[in-house]
């Protein structure tokens, strides 16, 4: 991704047709997983159209600082995330002055979001169960009972005839376009197939659709090849083909078998915006919960690692702590921290748990308080140390002093902070 500068100019361009419906779908489905700062994004560029609603002027990204409040990183990144849900195309024009141009796409149906499996999984497991039950019912079409009614509509033939016919190209007429999420499978689903024997399954019912609903199963529950060949077989009609409403309820009851009864929730979230410092601080200690707050967990980690991809048992802790422990993501990020500081950089859940345990009895919400409870830790661990005569020499994060600013930091604590903000820069 290119450096966004205040100065680079950008179009809005709407490749769809909004309406007030719309605004209901991106609030009540799309809001609670991508944030509120995204739709807000979402909104703006959408306000920016022309009486038309087709075609904006030319704006600078300063205007749309200004405008909305927020930095470039938080345009980017909720330029981000509405690109990967799929109501965003972005694409740029280098020049002495960079041109960015936005297209608006429309959300999902209800219908459509809620029968995508890691839609409808990520909104389950961010609202809970009862609100997601209320939404869905929100939606639903009222049954009523017709079975004493007679349809009498009027056919087209019987009102009006036909004329003599005329070609019209209506290859650019506004019409109703949306996006998919665009996913690349870690193995190729046609590959897993081809593992199941061809007396079980009728390889030739198999359509598109069926294949990316699998897909996307596997994406959701992070299933191997073997896991999902098994759950395949299991969800084989008596016709030989693939059930799609078993092959959800099994993938569903074997992640919950796997994971103590939990779905899968997302490691990619920041901190909730109402439980950040407020800004206008620019102290080292600032700067470094700033940073915590504004990193979602999975980044965090990957920063750790000098952009190497989190393993999945890291992943697995990470999901433990943000759905098990109900830690947010900027204690988790302290908390990993803090962990690899003192365990030589191993990231182990026998050594994380008494740690999450403690502070999740402690109600630590916010980065301060995490960082507040980990200094309080280190100093018992370090009184026991000492105790019984043991020589270890116990690091500790830079970030354990109070009222850390750039004069009162050492060289050693301030190039330690420095060093860890700079990880997460080049890893970004």
């Amino acid at each position: 991704m290119k450096g966004l500068l205040p100065a680079d100019t950008y179009i809005v361009i709407n490749k769809t047709i909004l309406n007030d419906y719309d605004r209901k779908l991106l609030i009540t489905l799309y809001q609670p997983i991508i944030g509120y700062q995204a739709i807000s994004f979402y909104f703006t560029l959408w306000s920016y159209l022309d009486k038309s609603e087709l075609l904006s002027c030319e704006w600078t990204h300063h205007h749309l600082m200004t405008n909305m409040g927020i930095s470039l990183s938080e345009i980017e990144e909720a330029r981000s995330k509405l690109e990967a849900i799929g109501l965003l195309k972005t694409f740029l024009k280098e020049e002495h002055v960079n041109t960015y141009l936005y297209e608006l796409y429309s959300p999902l149906s209800a219908k459509e979001f809620l029968g995508n499996p890691i839609l409808a999984t990520s909104l389950y497991t961010t609202i809970g169960k009862l609100e997601f039950e209320k939404t869905v019912e929100y939606f639903k079409i009222p049954k009523l009972n017709l079975s004493s009614y007679t349809e009498i509509t009027t056919n087209f033939n019987s009102v009006f005839k036909a004329g003599s016919n005329i070609n019209v190209n209506v290859e650019n007429v506004k019409n109703k376009n949306r996006l998919g999420m665009n996913i690349v499978p870690k193995y190729e689903i046609q590959t897993v197939l081809e593992m199941i024997p061809d007396e079980l399954l009728n390889k030739r019912s198999i359509t598109k659709d069926t294949k990316d609903l699998i897909m996307k199963l596997s994406f959701i529950y992070d299933f191997t090849e073997e896991m999902l060949v098994e759950i395949i077989r299991n969800s084989i009609s008596e016709k030989h083909t693939i059930d799609k409403d078993a092959i959800r309820k099994n993938s569903r009851k074997f992640y919950q078998f796997d994971h103590y009864g939990k779905l899968p929730g997302l490691v990619y979230r920041n901190q909730p915006e109402y439980l950040r410092k407020p800004v206008g601080d620019n102290s080292l200690r600032a700067r470094a919960i700033y940073f915590f707050e504004t990193t979602s967990p999975y980044d965090f980690l990957s920063s750790k690692y000098k952009d190497a991809a989190p393993s999945k048992s890291d992943l697995s802790i990470l999901e433990y702590l943000l759905i098990d422990f109900n830690l947010n993501p900027g204690v988790v990020n302290v908390l990993v921290d803090y962990v690899l500081k003192i365990n030589n950089n191993k990231l182990i859940k026998a050594f994380v748990e008494p740690i999450a345990s403690q502070w999740k009895k402690s109600k630590i919400e916010t980065v301060e308080d995490a960082m507040k409870i980990a200094e309080i830790e280190h100093k018992k661990r370090k009184v026991k140390v000492e105790k019984t005569g043991n020589k270890k020499i116990i690091s500790k994060p830079s970030w354990f002093k109070e009222n850390l600013s750039s004069s009162e930091a050492s060289k050693e604590e301030q190039a330690e902070i420095e060093e860890l903000l700079k990880e997460y820069k080049e890893a970004a």
